[in-house]
């Protein structure tokens, strides 16, 4: 086999290895949306940089991280999510009557954001929202 050969044979496979590579980098697993568990609804979202990350929703006890309540501020207590492992993806469980009901994730006190892994939408106050129906 000649050099030219080799090099090429060896220049196609390190070219195929970092494109499979890369293409594995960005096909990850999605997490599920909302889904009933023991106690209530289990709401996820990844965010492996985030130092806080809080749900607020527009159900009666998180009036939307608190924006929506008397005092019209968010806080950052309602809807405190938890990474106890440490792998990026924080969890909460809220004990949701039947229902119809809008929510974001907050991330960092300050980045408002629908759930990428649920699809549902609403819209409110000229914002979209993600929505889940509890039966």
């Amino acid at each position: 086999m000649s050099s030219k050969r080799i090099l090429l044979s060896g220049l196609s496979l390190l070219t195929l290895t970092l494109m499979l590579g890369c293409s594995l980098n960005i096909i990850k697993n999605r997490l599920p949306a909302p889904f009933p568990v023991d106690g209530g609804i289990k709401f996820q979202y990844e965010a492996p940089a985030a130092s806080l990350v809080t749900l607020a929703g527009n159900w009666e006890g998180n009036w939307w991280g608190g924006t929506a309540s008397p005092s019209a501020r968010y806080d950052n207590t309602i809807g405190r999510m938890d990474d106890h492992d440490g792998d990026g993806v924080w969890t909460i469980i809220v004990d949701l009557p039947p229902g119809r009901y809008m929510y974001k994730f907050v991330i960092d006190n300050n980045t408002w954001t629908t759930d990428p892994n649920n699809p549902s939408t609403a819209q409110e106050g000229g914002f979209t929202n993600s929505l889940i129906v509890v039966k």
